[in-house]
């Protein structure tokens, strides 16, 4: 190593026992004032210190009692409402004071004095629960007269939906102006103690808020799903008839409750289809006839025709609804007639003329098979009922019993409960007037030929009318 080399060398080593001892005397320095500043703080507050709401920053623990006193004396909380006016509580007249007998002291000796440091940067807020006491009847009183409880009330609402055009819009929702006393006198309780000069009646919860707003999540679900709801569009099919049902009804069986969540109407909707029922079933509804024998009579009663299951279409109707479904379909029904129309009868038929004692049986609009028959008795109350009614069913061999009779038929197709047409051994002669003095228990009685073809060819469902000229 030459000595330029040595020179260098000594000259780093003297800059760096320097820096070292100047680094040594720094951090003593600080060490220093911050120990001088710990014990200072042992009987001081921090800086940027508060006691509520009382700066007390850098005086001692002593003189702050008397300055906690002093501060009092001309304290007022100010009450900022929703729509800006301004209301005061002035601690004078609610007697605010100095509590003598609080736990001030104890803030003080909790004071860790080694993070005074931090109180150059971040506000230090005390609280001292009993610092202040008051007259909290005075107190009540002053809040009973506040204007905020004494104004019209606006109620508070929830957000809501309105149809509009075909489809749903939020209606933005009302805070109003409705103060939750109970609220307010806990806010107003807390600013006093902890020696806050005002309260905003809003942050502070002080009114009665709407639970639901355009922000609430459930709001634009709730939108969504009146929409799909609305969405549905059903048509009824009746022949060559049909009623559209779609959003411009539909609207009208929704709501939404105090959860936000979509109600349908039920009552409503069982209306609706309650009214499409009276429109368009049959049974029992008079119906002009042409006969036979060339007269057009006017036939009712009976049960043959169409009938709405009301319960079961309401049903079906309601869960299309919930899908938003749009489609064409027929209801439910309970009971269906041959054919829609003016003629609902069709031309497959059973015509029993009870003044002429006759029969006819029409099948696709042609005769099949017609003869005298002997229906019931009209003198005893057994009389044949009028109207038009449909064959249940069809058996081959059956025995008829009644109070006072037992008969084995071949052929039994009955039409309105244990009323039908069957075949009658025990007789030798029908038509004619043989009904009014030896007639039936109420069915029709036939010659063996005539049951026979009529069972032969004719089905469950198919229309018979029973009818006086």
């Amino acid at each position: 190593m030459n000595k330029f080399d040595f020179k260098n060398l000594n000259i780093k080593k003297l800059f760096e026992s320097k820096l070292t001892g100047n680094l040594i005397i720094v951090v003593s320095a600080f060490v220093l004032v911050y120990l001088v500043g710990a014990i200072y703080f042992s009987s001081h507050f921090f800086f940027n210190t508060e006691i509520n709401g009382i700066d007390v920053s850098l005086k001692s623990h002593k003189e702050v009692e008397e300055i906690i006193k002093n501060g009092v004396k001309g304290y007022n909380l100010t009450l900022i409402e929703r729509d800006g006016v301004k209301e005061e509580i002035v601690g004078q007249a609610i007697e605010l004071k100095y509590n003598d007998k609080n736990s001030y002291f104890d803030v003080c000796r909790d004071i860790n004095i080694f993070k005074w440091g931090i109180s150059l940067f971040k506000k230090q807020r005390c609280y001292v629960e009993d610092l202040f006491a008051y007259n909290k009847v005075n107190l009540e009183n002053r809040i009973n007269q506040l204007g905020c409880l004494n104004k019209e009330i606006i109620e508070p609402k929830n957000v809501s939906f309105i149809y509009k055009d075909g489809s749903y819009e939020v209606v933005k929702e009302v805070y109003g102006n409705k103060i939750n006393k109970a609220n307010l006198e806990k806010a107003i309780e807390k600013s006093i103690l902890r020696g806050e000069t005002t309260l905003d009646l809003n942050e502070g919860l002080c009114y009665d808020n709407p639970k639901y707003t355009l922000n609430s999540d459930i709001t634009a679900k709730t939108k969504k799903l009146l929409n799909e709801y609305i969405s549905s569009r059903i048509i009824y099919l009746f022949g060559d008839k049909s009623e559209v049902l779609d959003s411009d009804t539909i609207n009208k069986w929704l709501s939404v409750d105090d959860k936000l969540e979509v109600v349908v109407d039920e009552k409503a909707l069982k209306e609706y289809v309650n009214a499409l029922s009276k429109k368009y079933d049959t049974i029992g509804i008079a119906r002009k006839f042409k006969t036979s024998v060339g007269k057009t009579l006017e036939v009712s009663g009976g049960f043959y025709g169409w009938k709405i299951n009301r319960d079961d279409e309401a049903k079906k109707l309601l869960e299309i609804i919930k899908i938003g479904r749009t489609l064409e379909r027929e209801p439910i029904y309970a009971q269906k007639g041959v054919t829609r129309g003016e003629n609902d009868i069709g031309n497959t038929y059973v015509e029993i003329n009870i003044t002429q004692q006759h029969l006819w049986f029409y099948k696709n609009g042609k005769l099949v098979t017609q003869g005298d028959v002997v229906t019931g008795n009209p003198n005893v109350g057994n009389s044949t009922k009028l109207g038009i009614y449909m064959l249940n069913y069809k058996q081959k061999g059956s025995t008829l019993r009644g109070e006072n009779y037992e008969s084995d038929v071949t052929y039994w197709m009955p039409f309105n409960g244990n009323i039908g047409i069957h075949d009658a051994s025990w007789r030798y002669s029908f038509g004619g007037d043989i009904y009014k003095s030896n007639g039936t228990h109420g069915c029709v009685n036939c010659p063996l030929y005539l049951a026979k073809t009529i069972f032969e060819n004719i089905e469950p469902g198919t229309p018979i009318i029973c009818y006086e000229e």
